[in-house]
């Protein structure tokens, strides 16, 4: 088998959270007086706000504003938004069935610890994902390739060996830039995935088609 470690991104992938940022974001940029509606946020969800902000609002990750943009996104997403949130389909019998098959698996993500482990406590996957990026790894989020190239890292292997799991085309990007290849699932609700070695429906559709995919 050509791949011996798989890199998962967490929201859209693991947990159904993508309308959730949207809303999160939409609140936060209404409280700053700015007038950003979901249909400008939804194609970029996938980026990290150090991407998102500036693409929506030319307002830079050093200015005072970007700082309480972010923490006005956090602060909705944890209080109004998080309780809400649901696993994808699947998702702990696929982890299952790749860590049998001896596959080394990590999370790929820029958010701050304690978010990735309630996540990933939604995705019903903590005890079966240690390890992982966080922001402290990283100077830059999705597209730009510091997530996978950390995760790479961490998992001890060439990246010709690692695939990427993703719901979004800036896991797709942030991949190829890595060197890496790409699954992409449509669980997140995007289906801009060119450049993907293989596209699933959700974790579920991927594991029911294991054996003819990828990682057979």
């Amino acid at each position: 088998m050509k791949y011996r470690g798989v890199i998962f991104d967490i929201d859209g992938t693991l947990v159904d959270s993508n309308e959730a940022h949207v809303r999160a974001w939409v609140q936060a940029f209404a409280d700053e007086g700015l007038k950003v509606e979901a249909p400008q946020v939804r194609p970029l969800i996938g980026m990290g706000g150090d991407q998102l902000v500036p693409r929506l609002t030319g307002i830079e990750k050093g200015d005072p504003v970007y700082q309480r943009l972010s923490e006005g996104w956090k602060t909705h997403f944890l209080n109004d938004e998080l309780k809400g949130l649901r696993p994808q389909p699947g998702v702990r019998a696929l982890l299952e069935t790749l860590q049998e098959r001896g596959l080394k698996l990590i999370v790929g993500t820029s958010a701050e610890a304690a978010l990735v482990d309630q996540l990933l406590e939604i995705a019903g996957a903590r005890d079966l994902l240690p390890e992982r990026t966080t922001a402290s790894d990283v100077e830059a989020s999705k597209p730009e390739p510091d997530i996978v190239q950390a995760a790479v890292h961490k998992l001890g292997l060439p990246a010709g060996e690692v695939l990427m799991v993703g719901d979004t085309p800036f896991d797709i990007e942030s991949a190829r830039k890595a060197g890496v290849d790409a699954v992409a699932l449509r669980c997140g609700g995007d289906d801009r995935f060119d450049g993907a070695v293989a596209v699933y429906d959700s974790p579920q559709d991927w594991l029911d088609q294991l054996d003819r995919s990828p990682l057979t």
